[in-house]
């Protein structure tokens, strides 16, 4: 026979509302009546029912992950960073792939009460001025990634930087025809990060005096294959950039790839940079701006947990470094 609480309360010789406190971990249990408890549950091979428990507490022990897609390696590693804060938690993760403003709007209103979710992560996705509302009446906490919001805590790094970077180190190298290959600027949800890599691009070649080209500027969606269609049509240009800057390292890949086609090769007739140091980056020796995408996953499932405690983490935010990582796609400019 399956033993109950108030087995436990007997054996123990208490109330069953202590040993519901020692189940729960309140401080309002004397040491010596919680180990006379905990040492009837082991005698007893106890196991709270996780639906009372739940109620008990008033907790879903559930966090919502939600995100804009499922398979990007950049969203990957920010995933498996958040996945392995809360794998030492007793939170349980339910993942959201919203793939439009309006799909977002339906995610954030459904856990943005306490009957869903006990918290919630967001990444690269705010929510709107009346979801924001919401979280804020309910007390739920949320933590962004990969932006920004005033009421909520975030971990983020500084795109404007990250882009400023990308283009100074080509420019060092001797380059002056630079082309930038973008994600869509018009981000559904809010300002891209795209965007903001453009306005450093933007900015770099600004304070070195080099005149922006707009026939060196391509955006479309993310992805290898676009990276590479974009790439075609700088390289067909009358007069083609001798170094292209990518907005992600998914979009340098496909760029390397149509130089291969083109009978070029990286660095020597075209050098290539990207952006957020993922694993596929590593694989085929590419120049990228690295961002710590499973750190800043990892560190914001922690501020979140701190958030569901009682007293919440010190920091609002977080701002985490960039750093350009050299390899084998970036040379200086052939001559002549």
């Amino acid at each position: 026979m399956v033993p109950t609480i108030k087995d436990v309360a007997q054996k123990a010789q208490v109330g069953v509302g202590t040993v519901s406190r020692v189940i729960n971990e309140s401080p309002a249990v004397s040491t010596a009546t919680r180990l006379k408890v905990q040492e009837a549950i082991q005698e007893l091979n106890y196991s709270p029912n996780p639906s009372a428990r739940r109620l008990s507490l008033g907790k879903t022990w559930q966090i919502a992950v939600v995100l804009p897609n499922l398979t990007l390696s950049s969203y990957v590693e920010r995933l498996r960073g958040i996945l392995q804060a809360l794998s030492n938690s007793e939170y349980q993760p339910v993942l959201y792939a919203v793939g439009s403003p309006e799909q977002r709007d339906e995610t954030f209103n459904s856990f943005s009460n306490k009957n869903h979710v006990d918290g919630a992560l967001a990444i690269s996705l705010t929510p709107g001025q009346r979801q924001t509302q919401k979280f804020i009446q309910n007390e739920i906490p949320l933590v962004l990634i990969d932006t920004h919001h005033e009421h909520f805590r975030h971990v983020f790094v500084d795109d404007i930087q990250g882009g400023a970077l990308a283009t100074q180190h080509l420019i060092d190298l001797g380059h002056d025809k630079i082309a930038y290959i973008s994600d869509s600027l018009d981000f559904p949800y809010q300002k891209s990060a795209a965007a903001n890599r453009y306005q450093g691009y933007r900015r770099a070649l600004d304070e070195n005096s080099i005149p922006y080209r707009d026939d060196y500027f391509m955006e479309g969606e993310r992805g290898r294959h676009n990276g590479k269609r974009m790439a075609k049509r700088l390289l067909d240009l009358p007069d083609p950039p001798t170094a292209i800057f990518t907005s992600c390292d998914i979009q340098a890949i496909g760029v390397l790839d149509a130089a291969r086609e083109a009978g070029m090769k990286a660095p020597r007739d075209l050098s290539v940079i990207g952006y957020d140091g993922i694993r596929e980056a590593e694989l085929v020796n590419l120049t990228t701006i690295a961002q710590p995408l499973y750190e800043s996953g990892h560190i914001a499932a922690r501020m979140l947990l701190e958030s569901l405690k009682t007293h919440p983490p010190a920091d609002h935010c977080r701002q985490l470094p960039v750093e350009v990582r050299v390899r084998g796609t970036t040379a200086p400019p052939q001559r002549g």
